[in-house]
């Protein structure tokens, strides 16, 4: 009998690590992949190697994407900006990905400037095989939801 004690311990242990380990899993899940409530589509023709680039939002708002210098170079500095319309920001995350290639993490914090602006600096790396198509997902934390932008847009191999 303590035999069957003990294993229904250790079977309660399991079951408690296994939760406990699931719940941490859901609430630092934001630092290996973006994921939203709501995700927004950006106006078609956007191309952020020459423009800045918009997302409406429901109900009204826009949010609005620049990443300079144009157009986007590799392995160089990148400012990032973003402004927002109808919509006030907790914490706005800018996360880069290759669509055809995975080529690491890469996610800068955008922080309030004077101007009502979110900024950072990051780079991005070159990739070897040439053109590159990039996903850069701007993620938004505001009124308890995660809104979440893809832009796509192409890099050169090289740096410009």
């Amino acid at each position: 009998m303590p035999h069957t004690k003990r294993s229904l311990l250790v079977d309660i242990a399991i079951i408690l690590a296994l939760g406990l380990i699931a719940y941490l899993g859901y609430k630092f899940s934001p630092l290996l992949l973006p994921k939203a409530d709501v995700t927004l589509t950006p106006a078609e023709g956007c191309d952020l190697n020459r423009q800045t680039c918009h997302a409406d939002l429901p109900g009204g708002g826009r949010i609005e994407l620049t990443i300079g210098p144009q157009p986007i170079p590799v392995i160089r500095p990148l400012q990032a900006s973003a402004t927002f319309t109808g919509l006030v920001p907790d914490q706005v995350t800018l996360d880069f990905a290759g669509v055809a290639m995975d080529m690491g993490l890469n996610r800068v914090t955008l922080v309030p400037a004077a101007d009502g602006r979110y900024v950072g600096e990051t780079t991005i790396p070159v990739c070897v095989t040439g053109r590159m198509l990039w996903r850069a997902t701007l993620v938004v934390e505001a009124d308890r939801r995660r809104i979440a932008v893809p832009f796509l847009f192409e890099a050169p191999i090289g740096g410009g």
